[in-house]
């Protein structure tokens, strides 16, 4: 009990600076204390004192702001920071290490009774205000970012934001701004997870770019590579285009 004890405690000063005392962590920190009083909620509901155990963890919301119910599954050195308006839900599965912050719900998505919240592996942190819901599991590491609603399985180590999340891909965002300076503007601020059709259409239009312009490069090489005299395009427009000559292609 006191070795538990002191991994939360430790765990305080591990991933809040704010932290200071020994004596302050233990008296004013609310997730700490839904944690501890978690762990009396959970021992009575396995012991078959249902109603004590609900009754305790009520005692617990209202004193913290924390809901987590004691069928929950919450493993060592989990951190919920600052805590407020975090409901987690009878048959979610907190693994060691996570971190969860204010807002966070691990919900379900139906009235089954069997197996209907989240999964969440080692070492996940989900940002403020993040809903998981659902029987989904979220692999060792995972990251969920701030609003996000996650209700598919999030790989480990992976990172999940939008709604609905979605894989954050570095890359790919990287291959886009690349393009985007190409055509003339840049899409900093514009991300790809926003639910706005002319953002997405914008995005489409960029990816395919990029695309094309990875084939012509592609084009190119191999025409130098067999003798050919090709020309790299300067990716700005031609100053001497014909209209003319377009019309009479076209007819």
């Amino acid at each position: 009990m006191f070795k538990h004890l002191r991994e939360d405690i430790g765990v305080v000063f591990d991933r809040d600076p704010a932290a200071r005392t020994f004596f302050e962590v233990l008296t004013t920190y609310p997730g700490l204390h839904a944690i501890l009083w978690h762990r009396l909620s959970h021992g009575l509901w396995n012991a078959g004192f249902k109603w004590l155990a609900r009754f305790s963890s009520h005692l617990a919301r209202w004193f913290t702001g924390i809901e987590i119910h004691p069928g929950a599954n919450i493993g060592r050195r989990v951190f919920i920071d600052h805590g407020m308006g975090v409901v987690v839900g009878e048959t979610a599965i907190v693994g060691d290490d996570c971190t969860l912050y204010h807002g966070v719900t691990l919900g379900g998505t139906s009235w089954h009774k069997g197996k209907r919240h989240p999964t969440l592996e080692a070492g996940v942190i989900v940002g403020a205000g993040a809903k998981i819901l659902g029987p989904i599991t979220l692999g060792a590491g995972a990251k969920v970012g701030s609003n996000a609603v996650v209700v598919k399985d999030v790989p480990a180590g992976a990172t999940a934001i939008g709604i609905p999340a979605r894989i954050f891909d570095a890359e790919q965002d990287k291959v886009r701004e690349e393009a985007a300076k190409k055509l003339g503007f840049s899409a900093y601020a514009v991300s790809s997870d926003m639910n706005d059709p002319v953002v997405k259409a914008i995005h489409g239009l960029v990816d395919h770019s990029a695309l094309t312009d990875q084939r012509i490069e592609w084009i190119i090489a191999e025409l130098k590579r067999l003798g050919g005299d090709a020309e790299e395009d300067s990716g700005k427009p031609d100053d001497h285009f014909d209209p003319a000559y377009l019309n009479k292609i076209v007819d």
